[in-house]
């Protein structure tokens, strides 16, 4: 499969979703919103990967490249192209599905679970999931779950943390993040961490550190099942 990453942050890449792909033989290609990139043709991909960024979606004086983005999203939504948002990639898609994002009644920056809902068990892509895991959160807003898609997972901190609109998938939470990832986040956005009641300090994040393999571990499995649902050979 042909693998397209959009990128806002030269410390935001795919990471372990990297990995994944080239154990499988897919191929990837991106395009580095922060340098401000071209846009490829939406017949040169199968697979459009949505990836976080300290920006807020709505923030289009600041960065003028997100209504470009958000027409490309809608414009790969309508191709029937598979579509996965992270973080940041989630609340583009959402607005996109004409969805509200907003900032959340707390940040959430570390370790903390999401738990499943009853959707989620009906869902060909999330059924297999355990109720509940802990996983990594860096953001300070949240969507609206979008008309018409499937509510997937909330946290304490966050009630809508994932939803599933047809081919197209949208993570607020990150299974993708490597300890370098994280150790990126610390030295690009330490400024974040603030005193929060679902905020961690880099130490308490650090003492968890073997979360990462857990959720990587995740992360293949979700991955292996859109590529089945909804892949191309």
């Amino acid at each position: 499969m042909r693998i397209h990453s959009l990128e806002h942050e030269p410390f935001e890449g795919l990471a372990n979703i990297e990995v994944w792909a080239k154990n499988r033989g897919h191929s990837i290609s991106r395009t580095l919103l922060f340098k401000n990139e071209e846009w490829p043709d939406i017949d040169d991909f199968d697979w459009l990967i949505i990836m976080g960024g300290s920006m807020n979606i709505y923030e289009e004086e600041k960065y003028p490249w997100l209504k470009e983005e958000k027409d490309f999203i809608a414009q790969a939504i309508a191709n029937k192209k598979i579509v996965l948002g992270i973080c940041l990639g989630s609340q583009l898609i959402a607005d996109v599905l004409g969805s509200r994002v907003s900032k959340n009644k707390f940040k959430e920056i570390g370790w903390f679970p999401v738990s499943f809902t009853p959707e989620a068990r009906n869902s060909s892509i999330f059924s297999v999931f355990p109720d509940k895991f802990v996983v990594f959160h860096w953001h300070g807003d949240t969507f609206k779950i979008p008309s018409g898609a499937a509510r997937i997972a909330g946290s304490k901190g966050c009630v809508n943390q994932a939803f599933e609109y047809g081919h197209v998938i949208g993570l607020q939470f990150h299974l993708e993040y490597s300890i370098e990832s994280i150790n990126l986040m610390f030295r690009n956005c330490s400024e974040e961490i603030v005193d929060g009641k679902y905020v961690q300090k880099p130490d308490e994040i650090i003492s968890q550190i073997d979360n990462v393999r857990k959720t990587n571990i995740l992360l293949n499995l979700l991955l292996d099942n859109i590529e089945r649902e909804f892949g191309k050979n």
